[in-house]
Formats: C-alpha cells, structure tokens, sequence
C-alpha cells in the first residue's frame, strides 16, 4: 500500500475556550483529505507523520470545532474523486477554489492566497512569453491549476505532468525539463531553499488571474454538506480572530500568506 494512503487518525482534545455553537452544531467527527506530498504545506515524515502547514490548519479547525478529526492522505489526482466517494468528508490540500471545481464541489471561504511562478535554472535565459517558451518542457503537476493555465495560454509548450510537485522538482534539478510553474511559496521553501534548488530561481511575473488561479485556497467538501461549510468558515474566522493562524503562519513563513 502506498505510505499516503495510510489513514492517519488523530484524536483532538476539546478546546476549553471554543464557541459553544461549534459543539452544538459541528460534526462529532470529520474525515479530512489530504496530499501529503506538497511542502512546506503537506509532507510526511521519515516517520510516516503527516506535518505542515496544511496540516495544522486542518488540526487547529477541528480543534475549534471541537470536532475529532482524522487525516487521510489521498494522491492529489484523485482527491476529489475520493472526496465524492465519501473516502473523507473534506480537503484541506491547498486547493484553489476556481469555477471548474465548482461544478464538483463546495468550498470554504479562503484559508490562504498566493502566486504561481515559474522556476528555471539561474542563466538559462528561459522568456516567459509564448516565443519565448516554444518549443520548452514544461514541469507541472497534473491535474492543477498550472496545468490548465499552460495548456490553455501556451499552445506550443511541450507539458510534461508529474504526479507529485516533488517530482517535477527531481526533473527540473536533473535537467529533464527546462522549467516549472507551481505555487511561488511552495517552490521557495520546497525547492529554491534546499541544496537541489540553489542553482534555480524565479522567472517572470507572479501569476494570480482567478480565470486559473481562483481566489485563494479554500477546504473543499461535498456540496449538500452546507452545516459542514459553515463550521469551517465560522472556524477560520475564529483562529484568524484569536491568533491560532498567525502562529501556525510564522511557524512556516515570514509573511501573512493569507
């Protein structure tokens, strides 16, 4: 069995200063999807323990939920398929909210918002512009919103989809490809900032039209779940209000993410 398929179930203690309307009215427990495979957001450990950023928004919601809460890591190209087979009854993934989704599930309001940019090696001389990327290798991780802003903006790219973001960063270091295009913090702290990375930097503009990029990353859930979506944004709103954001944001960034 693939390690990110494996449940991990963990049980929250109650929050003494929680809402009394999230213990009335929240689910006792909620299975929440996750990647596991996209730091400094998701990750698993060499112990098999899922951590990041992702990870412990998901916690500090079920904890203001009063809700006990299990993880379950879910590869990222069957995340919603999984979500609609009630494999989980939500996805904390950083996941753009964008119209294409939409048509498939409900979303949250907004836990965190940022750019995509594309990575190539310092001195390649990589253009961000149709003649300047014909004819290139793209990096991308499939099935993600910089998959379709490639494939609908930049006809003659040649696209090449990885499964995982690591694994686009393994071709890009080995030279496979000939840049990326992914989340810009993702890229900063999950590559830019590791030996592999040193010799790569940012290329071009951030890019953040909602046409693609949506409005920021939202928790994803089936779209009858309406009292489910209402916990989650009254808990958003409460750990942005009491501080629990900004600690788990300054653990990860120098910077408000959201």
């Amino acid at each position: 069995m693939n390690k990110f398929m494996k449940s991990a179930t963990i049980a929250l203690a109650m929050v003494m200063g929680a809402g009394s309307a999230f213990a009335a009215g929240c689910p006792a427990k909620v299975r929440i999807g996750v990647e596991g495979a996209y730091p400094p957001f998701s990750e698993m450990t060499p112990e098999g323990q899922l951590k990041g950023f992702d990870i412990d928004i998901a916690l500090a919601l079920c904890q203001t939920m009063r809700t006990e809460c299990t993880l379950v890591p879910q590869d990222w190209d069957g995340i919603i398929p999984a979500l609609l087979a009630r494999k989980y009854d939500a996805i904390i993934a950083s996941m753009s909210i964008t119209e294409e989704r939409k048509k498939k599930v409900s979303f949250t309001n907004k836990y965190y918002n940022s750019p995509a940019k594309f990575v190539s090696r310092k001195g390649a001389g990589v253009e961000i512009s149709a003649s300047g990327l014909k004819g290139k290798k793209i990096g991308v991780q499939r099935a993600t919103t910089h998959d379709n802003y490639l494939t609908d903006n930049y006809p003659d790219v040649e696209i090449v989809r990885y499964g995982t973001q690591d694994e686009v960063y393994l071709d890009l270091a080995a030279g496979r490809i000939d840049a990326a295009l992914q989340d810009s913090i993702a890229a900063d702290d999950g590559f830019l900032k590791t030996d592999s990375g040193k010799d790569f930097e940012f290329i071009g503009p951030g890019l953040s039209d909602p046409r693609w990029f949506g409005e920021g990353a939202g928790i994803a859930i089936r779209k009858a779940d309406d009292t489910l979506e209402k916990c989650f944004n009254d808990a958003i709103t409460e750990i942005r209000a009491n501080g629990a954001y900004k600690t788990i944001n300054d653990k990860y960034f120098e910077f408000d993410i959201f």
